[in-house]
């Protein structure tokens, strides 16, 4: 190669290099939370049979490559698994085992490798199937550790909190944040994602944000956050909602690019009667 070539490639990738700053080669992560609404009978007009497909190609189309569901029971969750030809890890919360709803993480086995896992419940007796404080249910944290095709190991914590009970949402941010401190004895990087059935202005939401190092994914993403104010929509297709009550934390060294409420419809439907909220993220 003739030296003025050799000197204009080196300057073109300089300029790249330069442009692409210091993510330039790293690996992004699309990872989304998703109450998928429990398989219910008299949920007439958007019945679990009709909404699952469209549930699995929302996935497929914004490329989410591990999920965080709410609601799901074992069949919805196989259902999803075997759609996508991913992975899943959880516990129904009833019994320990199938029983019940799942707070389950699906993955792509192609993209992403279980190292561990398990569930606890959300009560002052968190190894066994129990209902906490003021609760209407029994409440799990399901989370599994990770390591992506580059190498890097990471935690996703998935919960859904109690509907009824302030004082067993409150505690259960207490106890989350406390068993994640235990569980991650190496500072990995953190993703807590869920249903939390509060607003930022609750205590429970605040209890996670005031706690070291740990930031809503909606408030640091590079690009503004996009979607509506809200995520419960009841599958009511004239209303708007407002109020965010299904969010994403990160901990630890998390670069969030992108962070969105989800709108997809089929028809004036929806798939589920939340809307799913999705992060871009680097490690």
């Amino acid at each position: 190669m003739k030296p003025i070539k050799t000197l204009k490639f080196t300057l073109a990738l300089l300029i790249l290099l330069l442009a692409f700053g210091s993510s330039f080669g790293q690996q992004s992560h699309q990872f989304a939370t998703f109450n998928i609404r429990f398989d219910n009978a008299g949920d007439e007009g958007n019945l679990w049979k009709d909404r699952s497909p469209h549930v699995a190609s929302l996935i497929q189309f914004h490329q989410i490559g591990l999920f965080g569901t709410q609601e799901g029971l074992q069949h919805q969750i196989k259902e999803l698994s075997e759609t996508l030809d991913f992975e899943y890890l959880g516990v129904g919360r009833d019994d320990g085992a199938e029983k019940g709803e799942f707070t389950a993480i699906l993955f792509d086995p192609k993209k992403y490798e279980l190292l561990d896992q398990s569930t606890f419940w959300l009560s002052p007796t968190p190894e066994k199937p129990s209902k906490g404080w003021d609760a209407a249910l029994n409440r799990i944290c399901t989370w599994g550790k990770f390591k992506n095709q580059g190498g890097e190991s990471f935690y996703v914590f998935n919960i859904h909190y109690d509907h009824i009970g302030q004082q067993a949402r409150e505690e259960s941010s207490k106890l989350v944040i406390q068993k994640i401190a235990e569980i991650n004895t190496q500072n990995l990087p953190v993703i807590l994602l869920g249903d939390f059935n509060v607003t930022p202005d609750n205590p429970a939401y605040t209890t996670i944000t005031k706690s070291a190092d740990w930031q809503d994914a909606r408030l640091i993403s590079e690009i503004p956050a996009y979607g509506p104010e809200g995520t419960f929509t009841g599958f009511d297709w004239e209303k708007m909602p407002d109020g965010i009550i299904d969010h994403i934390f990160v901990h630890g060294d998390v670069k969030v690019i992108r962070h969105g409420i989800l709108t997809d419809n089929y028809g004036k439907k929806y798939p589920s009667d939340h809307f799913p909220v999705m992060v871009e993220i680097e490690f």
